[in-house]
């Protein structure tokens, strides 16, 4: 049995939290998001929270833990959903928020802590010239170390496609969990062994990340009538080269009725779009969406967004969060479609499921190539029909990335990264970091 109080004074003057109500808010993600992961994770928690202020004190951290034999599970901004971040064995927490410098961009390359803020940085480099190339929904609060470690795209991928994809993850500093703890610095694809592998093997302290020269974008949300009229329009504007964009998000009316913040701008029932559109691209991006019969609800600058929703609020895994606001019976899938008429095959979904699955699209780039990718709702009832829903998107070819499970293989990859796993046996020779989390890894975990 570890003595808590012992170890938080073995570690000096590092920051530590052993109440148990603060230390079960840091074991939370949006793990609630999936009725499953809510039932089966509702009573994880780790023992203590650790907050290191710099790198070498994470290193003092796992020099400690791993003499006792204590698992650590790394915690970012907690904005993940499906349990990434959520310590199955309990033990430590770390808490790497305070990790957060925000260095100079240098010809075109951010330094930044693994605790920075993506909404921070956003800030800080605009004025500068430079944005970031993706982001997810939850910028405001979202770290870049986790939607590096649990994340694989979001808005701006419709330009510079998914994260794992060449060229915006460029390098990374880790450290091992280990008796005496390595600094490994990661480059170019060997980031990949670290990349969405929630934390495994290896706890990532800083990253090196390509940027995009900045623009000013439009907040735009669109009204239809008719959502595959809407995705038309979508689908358009996500293959149209010249026209400048950073999100291409199509939300059928049964969804797009959850959007209190829209309300006011929609009539009931419209398929709402949501758009950000470099300003230089406007008057072009308003003559498709005059031809296609859809019409601009709101129309706000980046400024006039933060103040009021941004569009970006009400898309990707947000879709879900402004729909669980209202019905807590709510819940969703993330697929993607088969091309390259993907448009059918969305079409034939809404046919097949109609109220019971309401429809979410977003067009990203992968592979150089458009694809439509889908984070429809599902109004739950069963856990044994949402297994059967997911079956039938697979029978019909479409790919789900199940959100309701915490096993790292089973929810994207559906299959284990043999990459991920060889750096696990080099930098995690003992499975402590997120056990659990792996089903490659059957070392059982030793006692402390």
């Amino acid at each position: 049995m570890t003595d808590w109080t012992a170890f938080a004074a073995a570690l000096g003057g590092i920051p530590t939290e052993t109440d148990p109500a603060l230390v079960k808010q840091k074991s939370r993600d949006f793990y609630w998001y999936s009725p499953v992961l809510k039932q089966q994770l509702r009573h994880v928690a780790g023992d203590i929270v650790v907050a290191p202020r710099d790198e070498a004190e994470v290193i003092e951290v796992v020099r400690h833990s791993f003499a006792a034999r204590i698992p650590i599970t790394v915690r970012g901004g907690g904005t993940g959903n499906y349990g990434q971040a959520m310590p199955l064995h309990g033990g430590v927490v770390l808490d790497v928020m305070h990790l957060n410098t925000i260095g100079p961009v240098t010809d075109g390359v951010l330094r930044a802590g693994t605790g920075a803020k993506l909404g921070e940085i956003e800030a800080r480099c605009k004025p500068l010239g430079w944005e970031l190339r993706m982001f997810p929904s939850t910028r405001r609060t979202a770290s870049i170390g986790g939607f590096v470690a649990g994340g694989s795209g979001g808005v701006g991928s419709i330009n510079f496609g998914q994260l794992r994809e060449p060229g915006t993850l460029l390098g990374a500093r880790v450290v091992t969990m280990e008796a005496e703890p390595r600094v490994l610095h990661l480059r170019g694809s060997e980031v990949n062994r670290v990349h969405h592998a929630y934390g495994t093997n290896g706890i990532i302290t800083e990253l090196d990340v390509a940027m995009a020269p900045a623009q000013a974008w439009l907040d735009y949300v669109v009204a239809f009538d008719d959502f595959m009229a809407l995705a038309g329009f979508a689908d358009a504007i996500a293959r149209a080269d010249g026209i400048a964009k950073r999100l291409v998000t199509a939300v059928d009316g049964a969804a797009a009725a959850y959007f209190k913040p829209l309300q006011e701008v929609l009539t009931p029932g419209e398929s709402v779009g949501l758009f950000l559109i470099a300003a230089q691209s406007a008057e072009s991006f308003e003559e498709v969406l005059q031809a296609h019969g859809g019409r601009v609800a709101r129309k706000l600058t980046e400024t006039e967004a933060d103040s009021a929703v941004p569009a970006f609020e009400f898309t990707w895994n947000h879709t879900t969060l402004q729909a669980l606001k209202v019905d807590r019976s709510i819940t969703y899938l993330q697929s993607r479609f088969p091309g390259p008429d993907y448009l059918a095959v969305v079409a034939q979904t809404i046919a097949r499921y109609g109220d019971e699955v309401p429809m979410h699209l977003e067009f990203i780039r992968t592979g150089g190539e458009v694809a439509c990718v889908g984070l429809p709702l599902v109004r739950f009832t069963t856990e044994e029909r949402l297994r059967a829903i997911i079956a039938e998107f697979e029978a019909h070819g479409i790919m789900v990335f199940d959100p309701h499970t915490y096993i790292l293989e089973d929810g994207g990859m559906k299959q284990t990264d043999p990459a991920q796993l060889a750096f696990k046996h080099q930098a995690d020779p003992l499975g402590l970091l997120n056990p659990g989390k792996m089903r490659g890894w059957t070392a059982p975990l030793p006692a402390a």
